[in-house]
Order: structure tokens, then sequence, then C-alpha cells
């Protein structure tokens, strides 16, 4: 109910600060089952734009364990289906629990491969939890405001663009190792890339905080 609830409030939020976003590829997200959207990590709320793009499907979230210490904060994060990982040391949980939601509830997953906004290296999280759970990666990238100033602009409407592209599943019997966990990861890079493209052809990405 919350999630449902909460779904409606910002998206009606976000469409008046914002405007309408575009959406590339959509015919692509899986039509029965679970599934795992991945993509870079580019701004605070892609991830709720991700969520709104696959409407009416349902989505768990990751999010770093310093989020849950504010006690309204942990509210809003547990009733949005958000669970706790420890970036530091992530530890067996953060891949037994995103595996067991995709297995025995009706929840996809959003997860960001590189695991910070101010990082585009991935890592191999999504690969090893998409080989686990039996559940295809769906590449998707996020075009768009990237800071609270440039988001909630009324001068400034509209400009959020979302690609999707195929699904990539992971045969359950491959072995991974450093050299097949490389491969899906390019995979997965490319599709970024093309992705990205397609939305637009002069499209840099830049890292607002970038040290």
């Amino acid at each position: 109910m919350f999630y449902t609830v909460g779904r409606y409030v910002v998206t009606f939020v976000l469409w008046v600060f914002n405007g309408r976003y575009r959406v590339v590829g959509k015919e692509n997200l899986p039509t029965t089952g679970n599934y795992i959207i991945v993509g870079p990590h580019r701004a605070l709320w892609d991830m709720i734009y991700f969520a709104m793009m696959a409407w009416p499907k349902h989505f768990a979230f990751m999010a770093k364990k310093e989020l849950f210490k504010n006690p309204i904060l942990r509210w809003i994060l547990v009733h949005a289906n958000a669970f706790s990982v420890d970036r530091e040391n992530p530890g067996l949980s953060a891949i037994k629990t995103p595996v067991n939601i995709l297995k025995k509830t009706d929840l996809s997953l959003i997860m960001f491969p590189s695991g910070s906004r101010h990082s585009q290296k991935l890592k191999g999280g999504s690969v090893v939890i998409a080989k686990t759970s039996g559940k295809p990666l769906v590449p998707v990238v996020y075009q768009g405001p990237l800071t609270l100033g440039e988001l909630f602009n009324p001068f400034k409407r509209g400009g959020v663009a979302i690609g999707v592209g195929e699904p990539i599943s992971i045969d359950k019997k491959m072995k991974l190792n450093d050299d097949t966990t490389a491969a899906i990861d390019k995979q997965l890079t490319d599709a970024f890339k093309t992705l990205d493209t397609q939305l637009d052809p002069n499209f840099v990405y830049v890292d607002p905080k970038a040290k």
C-alpha cells in the first residue's frame, strides 16, 4: 500500500517540477517473472524513475546501511521495499537477501553495479545475484538532471529520458570467474553505451561532484 501511494505522490511531484519523461525500449522489459534492473548510478533519484517507468511492477532496492540510522528514514525505506547493505563489508547477506526476494516474492530488483554515483567501475554483485536467482539482468540508463537544483527548477522542466535494453540471461551452469564476470560486465557496459547513444548521440555523463 505504501509503495503504491508513494509512487503516485512522487510521480506527481516530479511531474510538477520536471514535466514528463521519455522512455525508449520499454518493450524490452520482461512481461512475466522477476528481473533485475541494472544501470549506471548518476543521480539520487534515477532508481525512482526506473521504478516509475516499469510500473505496475514493484521493486526492492539496496540501500547503504547508514541511511537506516535515522528512524523516520528507516521507516520510509523499509516500507518502500529497501534493504540494508554494508558497502564496506557486504558479506553473504548482500547476495542472499536479494536472491531470496527475487525467488520468493513478486518483487523485482533495482541495483547499480558500480555501487556509487561517483564510480562507473562495475562490480560483480549483480552478476552473482542474477546467476544464483536465475533472473535476467535488464540494462537501463538515465539521462536528466543530476542535482536537486536542476531537478526542481520550474523554469527548466523536462529533459529526463530512460533507455531500456534487452535482458541478459546468465546460464546457471556457467562457472563464474574473473573472465566470465568481466565478459558479462562488458555486455552491460556496451549496453549502457548503446542506450545512451540511442537517447542522445551527444550525451556525456559528467559527475557533478567528481573529485
